[in-house]
């Protein structure tokens, strides 16, 4: 799809925005019927895994913290402090059928000698060390390794050759350092030659489209060899992600790669998005149980389903948006090893650790 023009562009947003109204206004509805956008997102059977509750269940968590050597410090609560473990102890149950427990054994021997790799920024790092603490927990003894060169980090279970790779890309397009400055290229994906030959890609991005000012990592944005000082951030992440999709639809083969999109992580930094106007996601200690999350639903997840709407390529999108927002309470809070105030990350064991369930079971369904 091409570029359009910015009075085009105006239109789009406003449409988009139209979109999350109508989308607001029957929730019920239209989150049961959203992964049938398009064939390739389809759930398995007629079930949606992404409709449910969050339950507590005493079995849980699927690790112990202690004993995984994968979790990086800005996820390790446990370890620097966090005094409740209750966060630990929920459980996604979808309204329409059972998730499927995940059961390591059965994931190495399907994916013995595969690769598979998360790509995005930090939230996929997230997810890439919940993976490899729910296989590790199982097989604790199998011999890992992990290695890291620059972006890319590996670790590989060497007794079943089985290979989880990590690509840090904030925003999936380029971000190159020029005669100018640095410079994010929304038409441009060379560090996609990384991607390639992966029995598996699970592609995260957003939180970073959102960043100004002195955390802002770029100076100048490119489009079609003109320069731009700032941009809209819903076009900026609506073009960014287009290029992003013909990416996926002239270089993956699905008879070789399964391809996935985590949906819109949530931020939990403001109580009024669930109706406590005073607090940010420090100290709570249980999820929002309410049936509609009070904020709504991000724009950045219409613009997500209208990209993908229109891939060609089979793309399985991991819908959890709603199910995170409710998890007011699994962030790091005050308790990392890196950020003196953490609600946008989460704990390990915790919330991505559901995201890896939700992955399993598209991959066994």
């Amino acid at each position: 799809m091409g570029f359009l023009f910015p009075t085009l562009l105006l239109c789009l947003f406003v449409m988009l925005f139209s979109f999350q109204t109508k989308a607001e206004e029957f929730d019920p509805y239209f989150n049961a019927n959203v992964s049938s956008l398009s064939s390739g997102r389809k759930l398995a059977g007629r079930c949606n895994l992404f409709r449910g509750k969050w339950v507590y269940d005493s079995s849980y968590p699927l690790y112990d913290p202690s004993t995984c050597p994968f979790i990086d410090p800005q996820f390790n609560c446990q370890k620097y402090g966090r005094p409740d473990t209750q966060y630990q102890k929920y459980r996604w149950q979808p309204f329409s059928c059972p998730l499927p427990r995940f059961n390591a054994f059965d994931f190495l021997a399907k994916y013995r000698g595969k690769k598979i790799m998360f790509v995005g920024d930090s939230l996929s790092l997230n997810q890439f060390n919940s993976l490899a603490c729910m296989i590790h927990s199982w097989v604790p003894q199998a011999r890992t390794t992990f290695t890291k060169q620059d972006a890319l980090s590996k670790i590989t279970f060497e007794d079943y050759g089985l290979e989880l790779f990590l690509y840090r890309t904030p925003y999936l397009v380029d971000l190159d350092r020029e005669s100018v400055g640095r410079v994010l290229k929304i038409d441009s994906i060379k560090s996609g030659d990384a991607w390639r030959g992966m029995d598996v890609l699970v592609f995260n991005t957003w939180h970073w489209w959102t960043h100004t000012g002195s955390s802002q990592p770029w100076d100048y944005i490119q489009d079609r060899n003109k320069l731009y000082k700032d941009m809209n951030r819903f076009i900026l992440f609506y073009k960014g992600l287009t290029t992003w999709a013909r990416w996926v639809n002239i270089n993956v083969n699905p008879a070789q790669t399964k391809v996935f999109f985590l949906g819109i992580s949530p931020v939990h930094y403001e109580g009024k998005d669930w109706n406590q106007p005073a607090k940010s996601c420090m100290s709570e200690k249980e999820p929002f149980f309410g049936l509609k999350y009070p904020a709504g639903t991000p724009m950045a997840w219409v613009i997500v389903n209208k990209v993908l709407s229109r891939i060609k390529k089979p793309v399985y999108f991991l819908d959890v948006t709603t199910l995170s927002q409710y998890r007011k309470d699994a962030h790091p809070e005050g308790y990392s090893g890196i950020m003196t105030t953490d609600c946008s990350h989460w704990c390990l064991p915790g919330l991505p650790d559901t995201w890896n369930v939700l992955l399993h079971a598209a991959l066994f369904g």
